[in-house]
């Protein structure tokens, strides 16, 4: 569930841009506790100077243990239906690493539906039936079984897998050969893998 900077990269292109869902641990495996010797020497030593460099403000959610999130993913599922996935995506993120919201709670997750302008009653019947359950879970054999993520975030563009975070050139540089091989064109000679387009 990313939008930086990609978006930015494909704006004006002729490229489709998929957003998979893929969850570290599932449920039922066990979550991760912010409380942790790892967790916290993680958000010290990796997440929070690299948030930094990137001008971006995090924090590590105090929800312990943390959530389960194949909810909020199926609230994406309804959200993408109805014109909004983006825009819900953005609101999960925000609410998580920015507000500490527990985002596998149906309240929560119901207030930020409304919050991006979709019918919260609607919303919440339907993550309730969990009607996009299969949808998420199809998606997830998708994303692991079909196209081998192992880990995020991955961008898959063209031929090419971009494992971990990426310079906006190096994805800018990727779309443009991904563009130019639709085309017909040549893009010859570049290759792009885990540090970047040469």
């Amino acid at each position: 569930m990313a939008e930086v900077p990609l978006n930015e990269a494909v704006k004006g292109k002729d490229v489709q841009v998929e957003w998979m869902p893929f969850e570290l641990r599932p449920y039922p495996t066990p979550t991760l506790r912010p409380e942790s010797e790892y967790m916290q020497r993680v958000w010290a030593q990796s997440v929070k100077p690299l948030a930094k460099r990137l001008g971006l403000e995090i924090e590590l959610p105090p929800i312990s243990p943390q959530p389960h999130t194949h909810l909020a993913f199926e609230g994406y599922h309804f959200a993408k239906e109805h014109g909004k996935g983006n825009a819900y995506h953005h609101r999960v993120f925000v609410a998580f690493f920015q507000e500490g919201k527990d985002i596998g709670d149906l309240d929560v997750l119901t207030e930020l539906a409304r919050d991006v302008g979709l019918d919260a009653d609607a919303f919440r019947a339907a993550l309730e039936a969990r009607t996009y359950r299969e949808v998420h879970q199809a998606a997830l054999r998708h994303a692991v079984e079909e196209m081998g993520i192992t880990a995020v975030p991955t961008f898959v563009i063209g031929p090419r897998v971009f494992v971990g975070l990426q310079s906006k050139e190096t994805l800018e540089r990727a779309i443009a050969e991904a563009e130019a091989q639709a085309k017909g064109g040549d893009a010859s000679g570049l290759a792009c893998g885990r540090d970047g387009c040469e």
